[in-house]
C-alpha cells in the first residue's frame, strides 16, 4: 500500500515537473516568435520604402543635375539591401539606406523648385511616413528581443533554454553616426 502512495505522489510530481517544463518551453516558443512577426512587419514596411524610392529618384534627377553623388548613394544603398543575406547584413544595409535618404533630404532644401514639386513633395512625405511607422516597429522588435534574451537567461528558464538551443537575438542598433549632432549651417550661399 505504501508504495502505491509514493509511485502516486512520484508520478503526480513528474506530471507537475514536466506540466512546468512545457509552460516554460511553451513561453519561450511565443517569445521568439513574437521576434520573427515583429521583424515581419518591419520587412513589410521596408519593402515599400524600398518600392517608393526609384519615383523618388527619378523626379529628384530632374532637378538635381550636380548631385549626383547623392543620388548614386541612394541607388547603391538600394541595392545592398537587396542583396543582403542574413539579418545582421540586412540591419547594416537598412542603415546605410537611412542614411542616405536623410542626406538625400538635407540636399533636398538647396533645390526649393525640387520642393515645390507635387509629386516629389507627396513621395517625400509618403516616405518620411514610412520611416516613422519603421522607427515605432523597430522599438517593438527592441522590445520583443530583450523580453526573449532576459527570459532565456533567468532560472530556471536557461536550463529549458539551453536544452532546446534557444539563442540569443541581436536588438536593432543604429549605426553610431546617427548620435553625432547635426551641423547646421544658416548661411546663403
Amino acid at each position: 500500500m505504501a508504495f502505491i502512495v509514493f509511485l502516486g505522489v512520484l508520478v503526480l510530481l513528474l506530471l507537475i515537473l514536466g506540466g512546468y517544463i512545457i509552460g516554460i518551453y511553451n513561453g519561450l516558443v511565443s517569445l521568439r516568435n513574437n521576434i520573427d512577426r515583429a521583424w515581419s512587419n518591419i520587412d513589410v514596411l521596408l519593402k515599400q520604402r524600398f518600392d517608393e524610392l526609384p519615383k523618388l529618384i527619378k523626379v529628384c534627377e530632374g532637378y538635381m543635375q550636380h548631385e549626383q553623388k547623392t543620388l548614386e548613394a541612394v541607388v547603391k544603398a538600394r541595392s545592398m539591401v537587396q542583396n543582403a543575406r542574413g539579418s545582421k547584413e540586412k540591419l547594416e544595409a537598412q542603415n546605410m539606406l537611412t542614411d542616405t535618404l536623410r542626406s538625400l533630404f538635407m540636399v533636398v532644401e538647396r533645390y526649393p523648385d525640387l520642393k515645390a514639386d507635387t509629386v516629389f513633395r507627396n513621395l517625400g512625405n509618403r516616405i518620411s511616413d514610412i520611416e516613422d511607422q519603421i522607427a515605432d516597429r523597430r522599438e517593438f522588435f527592441n522590445d520583443s528581443v530583450n523580453l526573449y534574451n532576459i527570459r532565456i537567461e533567468q532560472f530556471p528558464d536557461v536550463l529549458i533554454a539551453r536544452s532546446f538551443h534557444f539563442m540569443r537575438r541581436s536588438l536593432w542598433k543604429i549605426d553610431p553616426a546617427h548620435r553625432r549632432d547635426v551641423e547646421v549651417n544658416f548661411q546663403h550661399t
